[in-house]
């Protein structure tokens, strides 16, 4: 029996060996599971990370989940790796990048000869054109634009609608009223602006009526000018206008744009000057003290005008702005040396002068102290031009227009100037002179022209209407805010 117990204790070692074997099997199969787990989170990880769209479904919603904006922005702000061309397609995508440029170019060149077209200056918007190179006759757009300057060219005619010089109209008008109620309130000075003065509304009105009748603004230079003969001496004939067969050729001017201090707070603008676009307009003070600069006179409302209806401008033609000098010029007192200001002012004034000049205007004198130089003697008239030549042509420059105070002429002889005044006057380079009639009227000789004016003011208007028939219906001018005359 003690035998048998012990045999029962002792170890049995062929079973004791294959439980040891399971045992390692055990222990080697759950290593190897746990390697393959390590494994595939292993990959999975990589996978995320490397390969763009990995694990995510099409019904994710990024925004839902904590950090998906984020990532959805980062994705969007990271840097794309642009696709390397071959040579052939970066030299096609530089060639397609060229093409477009030059398309612009033409567009933009086209665009600016045919607002020149407009105005009637055909040669100098083919020269545009041309100035694209020699090569623009292989563009379409530029010989067909080209061909149409041409041919409109073809249909002009001398004058236009008119048969000579002598039907050419030269309107004026003195400071425009911007308040009707200040310029004619009943005071001392309310009765003159109602004879002499044109409102904004009157000015406005004619202008679109004359466009619409087919008048366009021309200079006075292109209506008579100087030209040199065989000889070699120059003379004065009348000009080449060349317009389309329903226009009507027309100059105008404006006197006395010194804006006076008389004028002050009667409802006028107070100076010119050049805005903050580089464009000549004009400064008023309101009734609360502020300063305005707008459309307060003729200059910057022709510019309004003509900006909107090019062709109401031939070659670029502006007004005529005839000044005085006893108060100054354009609003500034250049005539008084004791102003703080003198300097400046003078300065201001042949800045605003050449941009004028850039933009069409022209200048006239229209005496010192605005005279009757009919009546004037030889001595007067020499000493008054003499001061308005230093205190006013020195800021202005050159100019040949002289419109007579009053519509006044130095002569009243219908043949050829002989007084001493006029070969004073002339000797001083002025060529035009200018006065005042109910009708057109030009005598062109070969040492000067003089051409009379037409007034469009509260006195044509209201006492004469009859005279201004053939340019406007008067019935949709008048400004109802108009007084009857005294």
């Amino acid at each position: 029996m003690a035998g048998n117990n012990d045999f029962n204790q002792k170890p049995n070692n062929r079973n004791s060996f294959r439980d040891s074997n399971k045992s390692k099997k055990k222990s080697f199969r759950t290593l190897l599971i746990i390697e393959a787990i390590v494994l595939i989170v292993i990959v999975v990880g990589f996978a995320y990370m490397v390969l763009p769209g990995f694990g995510k479904h099409k019904n994710d919603n990024n925004n839902n989940k904590p950090g998906g904006a984020q990532n959805t922005e980062e994705v969007k702000n990271s840097p794309t790796k642009e696709p390397t061309l071959t040579p052939e397609e970066q030299e096609q995508q530089s060639a397609e990048a060229a093409e477009k440029e030059t398309e612009q170019k033409i567009a933009d060149l086209v665009a600016k000869a045919d607002r020149l077209a407009l105005g009637y200056d055909y040669d100098k918007a083919i020269d545009l054109i041309k100035s694209f190179g020699d090569n623009y006759t292989d563009y379409d757009a530029l010989t067909k634009a080209i061909a149409g300057y041409e041919a409109t060219k073809q249909t002009l005619k001398p004058f236009g609608a008119y048969d000579s010089v002598n039907q050419i109209n030269h309107i004026f008008f003195h400071t425009l009223v911007a308040d009707t109620k200040k310029a004619f309130d009943g005071d001392y000075e309310a009765n003159g602006y109602n004879y002499y003065m044109t409102t904004i509304g009157e000015f406005n009105e004619m202008m679109q009526q004359m466009y619409d009748d087919g008048y366009v603004i021309v200079s006075i230079h292109d209506v008579a000018k100087k030209v040199k003969g065989e000889d070699g001496k120059t003379k004065f004939v009348p000009g080449d206008i060349m317009l389309p067969p329903d226009k009507k050729p027309f100059v105008i001017s404006q006197d006395d744009v010194n804006y006076y201090e008389y004028m002050n707070d009667d409802g006028f603008a107070n100076r010119i000057v050049i805005d903050e676009n580089g464009r000549p307009s004009t400064e008023m003070k309101l009734d609360d003290g502020t300063v305005s600069v707008g459309d307060y006179d003729m200059v910057p409302i022709l510019e309004t005008f003509i900006d909107k209806h090019p062709d109401f401008s031939y070659k670029g033609a502006k007004g005529i702005i005839a000044l005085t000098g006893y108060e100054g010029s354009m609003g500034y007192r250049t005539n008084d040396p004791t102003s703080p200001t003198y300097k400046q002012d003078q300065e201001t004034v042949k800045k605003i002068v050449k941009v004028m000049k850039e933009w069409g205007w022209e200048f006239a004198s229209h005496s010192y102290g605005h005279r009757d130089m009919g009546k004037a003697t030889y001595s007067f008239t020499k000493k008054d031009t003499d001061r308005w030549m230093k205190e006013v042509g020195s800021l202005i420059g050159p100019t040949d227009i002289y419109i007579f105070p009053f519509g006044i002429d130095i002569e009243t002889t219908m043949g050829h100037y002989e007084s001493d005044k006029f070969k004073y006057i002339k000797s001083l380079g002025f060529d035009y002179f200018c006065g005042v009639y109910k009708d057109p009227w030009i005598q062109v000789k070969e040492d000067y022209v003089r051409m009379t004016r037409r007034p469009l003011d509260g006195q044509a208007m209201l006492q004469f209407p009859e005279r201004l028939k053939d340019l406007f219906d008067l019935s949709k001018v008048v400004d109802k805010s108009r007084p009857k005359l005294k």
